[in-house]
């Protein structure tokens, strides 16, 4: 899949091919099905004996992805949810076992550049950031309501941002003038505490993008819900199933990585990919979104049996 006439193209789509090796007749379980890039290269993989399942909290991105496979030939079954429903979206759709679970941790494209998502300083928005409207906090209730010294926390834990203290403070001492409540009012706010102008040749990146990451993630508790996919992943898996998951910062990549690993150390896991799958030159030309991208891939071995 060279391109997305959506202006989506998923990353690291040829080496999701050729490490999973998905098979017709297996069963996928698509944890961020999304606007369903991935999913149809497992759905023409699996042909018309396979079933995909797909899950998604962003109900506009299921309705894309609905429509991109209805004409699939494999059973396809998508349903919003998050990571932590996976025990009951599978016993919804009568399915035990799988022998894919697949995560790409990415927001999409097209959830960027709405601004009524809030999830861009790109063009101004209210400061949301949900992706699932099912939730009640948004990123406005986070930068008016926490105490300085918890929203810098938020900051450093979920984005490294070494800078969280002095942006931290420089919110709380806005706020106080009144809320924050678009992008462009926080981006400001935090080019100010950071004193840099982010039109300047020297910025290289804006000096918003880690706070934007940090809130986006608490907005939707993107951590703790990887977490939970991880603890489910082996209970959910074939024998010889694969489970695989695209990060796109450590933060991400971290639980993953060490997962694996303990799970390896148990017995439970085979990992595949040593090192982390990253995109070669082509796709980081092509796809700029891919360029921090990195694939680890684990096999489930098969369960000991009693003598």
């Amino acid at each position: 899949m060279e391109g997305d006439p959506l202006g989506h193209t998923p990353v690291l789509a040829r080496q999701v091919c050729e490490l999973f090796e998905v098979r017709p007749g297996e069963t996928v379980l698509d944890c961020t099905v999304g606007l369903g890039g991935h999913a149809c290269l497992f759905a023409e993989a699996l042909a018309d004996t396979g079933t995909l399942i797909g899950i998604d909290v962003d109900p506009e991105s299921l309705d894309v992805a609905r429509e991109r496979l209805s004409q699939a030939g494999c059973r396809v079954e998508l349903l919003q949810a998050n990571f932590a429903e996976v025990r009951e979206v599978l016993e919804s759709v009568d399915v035990s076992r799988v022998d894919v679970v697949f995560a790409d941790l990415g927001v999409s494209s097209p959830q960027l550049d709405m601004p009524a998502r809030g999830f861009s300083f790109q063009r101004d928005g209210p400061l949301d950031m949900r992706m699932d409207p099912r939730l009640t906090v948004t990123a406005a209730d986070l930068v008016n309501r926490l105490k300085e010294r918890e929203l810098s926390d938020v900051l450093y834990y979920n984005a490294q941002e070494m800078a969280s203290r002095r942006i931290s403070r420089q919110i709380c001492q806005v706020r106080r003038e009144g809320r924050i409540t678009t992008t462009a009012r926080l981006a400001k706010v935090v080019a100010d505490a950071l004193k840099v102008d982010p039109e300047s040749r020297k910025s290289k990146i804006h000096p918003a993008t880690r706070t934007f990451q940090a809130l986006r993630m608490e907005v939707n508790s993107e951590i703790q819900r990887l977490e939970q996919l991880l603890a489910v992943a082996p209970d959910v898996l074939n024998p010889q199933g694969r489970i695989g998951v695209i990060a796109f910062h450590s933060v991400e990549d971290k639980p993953v990585k060490m997962d694996f690993r303990r799970r390896k150390a148990e017995g439970v896991y085979s990992i595949l990919t040593k090192k982390p799958v990253v995109a070669d030159t082509d796709e980081r030309r092509s796809n700029p979104r891919s360029r921090s991208a990195k694939l680890r891939v684990a096999v489930r071995m098969p369960e000991e049996r009693p003598m």
